[in-house]
């Protein structure tokens, strides 16, 4: 299986929302931009967790993440945190 190049595209769903292409790489706090959407950030390193968003059922901190390639869809919500 070949490694995904930074100018692939995969669709990203946004809160149920309909598919949008975003590139392979770009980061989640400008994806999320790009989409119409704010992610709440703290210390912009990883380590406070107030970005946590839910990509297809996996928490991942979006301030230190990226866009991945995936067979399909990537679907996103945002991560509830009773502290945030």
């Amino acid at each position: 299986m070949s490694t995904p190049s930074p100018s692939d595209q995969v669709p990203v769903c946004w809160d149920g929302g309909d598919p949008v292409s975003i590139a392979v790489g770009t980061p989640w706090l400008t994806a999320a931009q790009m989409l119409g959407h704010t992610i709440p950030t703290g210390c912009l390193y990883g380590s406070c967790g107030a970005c946590e968003i839910e990509v297809n059922g996996h928490v991942v901190r979006a301030c230190v993440s990226s866009v991945r390639g995936s067979q399909g869809a990537l679907k996103v919500e945002a991560a509830t945190d009773p502290y945030w």
